[in-house]
């Protein structure tokens, strides 16, 4: 007469059975595949990446900083996105900068991310010689915020009104709100009472600089700039090394990938490997 197991040593088996399963299509199966797949050619390609030198100069798939040693951008070189991986594009550290699109305001430790878009979006314009305005930025590359005080607490008559972003002796970027005079931020002041009011002002709706040239991946590696981005740098880079901007437009119609599969993503322009045929084609004068 067959003798059924008792239930817990039926249920122990049947997950015995489960994990021996999962090893074999995971921790061994998976991976055989994966490396066999890896084997297709064209598939078995090298990420890194040789310099104008001969010498080793980073991988295809990791970005780069083009700055000197106290991070001002070389002006003969395509400038990357910005990255908050570690110092800058540092794979050991890998990530964001966790701020999302309420941050304006700037703290005593760290500025906001509007402040850091405006900043970068100024910076690249100077660089460029193009308006790097945007809206709420101000004039001097910070977030163009309010920060108002009302005699009914958040409604009611504005009694006083702080530009947020701007210390002391800092001149406001707006004079007066509803009749009250802007008065600059006091460090050490607690403004967190005030009611904050982003201010747009009079900056095109669509930036001449990029939106990728202000912001940085989720990542903070990737190696890639947007076409309008690379073309905005163009003329500089022609001009540093002394090359047609249609040859520096060839070279950047050769490095751009489309988007995957036609439709997933956007097409990139991979500046580590831009920068390097730049230095092997046109190497700038007087290097």
């Amino acid at each position: 007469m067959y003798q059924r197991l008792p239930h817990w040593l039926a249920q122990h088996i049947a997950a015995l059975r489960v994990v021996l399963v999962l090893t074999l299509l995971t921790g061994l199966a998976y991976p055989l595949v994966m490396t066999a797949f890896a084997q297709v050619p064209g598939l078995d390609a090298k990420s890194e990446v040789t310099g104008a030198d001969g010498e080793p100069a980073g991988s295809s798939l990791i970005g780069q900083s083009f700055t000197d040693t106290k991070g001002k951008p070389l002006v003969q070189y395509f400038q990357s996105r910005p990255s908050n991986a570690g110092t800058g594009y540092d794979a050991t550290a890998s990530g964001a900068g966790n701020q999302g699109p309420e941050s304006v305001v700037d703290t005593a430790d760290k500025p906001s991310l509007l402040t850091l878009v405006c900043g970068r979006s100024k910076a690249v314009g100077d660089l460029e010689g193009v308006d790097g305005s945007r809206p709420y930025c101000t004039d001097d590359g910070v977030g163009a915020v309010l920060g108002v005080f009302h005699d009914g607490g958040t409604s009611g008559r504005v009694t006083q009104a702080v530009s947020l972003n701007q210390a002391c002796p800092a001149k406001p970027f707006l004079a007066t709100y509803k009749g009250v005079r802007v008065t600059c931020a006091k460090p050490g002041t607690d403004y967190r009472h005030a009611v904050t009011v982003p201010v747009r002002g009079d900056a095109p709706a669509h930036p001449v600089v990029p939106a990728d040239a202000v912001t940085a991946s989720g990542s903070g590696l990737d190696p890639q700039i947007s076409p309008a981005y690379a073309q905005l740098q163009t003329p500089r880079v022609a001009r540093e090394r002394g090359a047609s901007v249609a040859d520096v437009r060839e070279l950047i119609s050769k490095y751009t990938t489309g988007r995957a599969l036609g439709v997933l993503g956007e097409p990139g322009v991979n500046v580590v490997e831009l920068n390097i045929a730049l230095d092997r084609n046109h190497p700038q004068q007087g290097a």
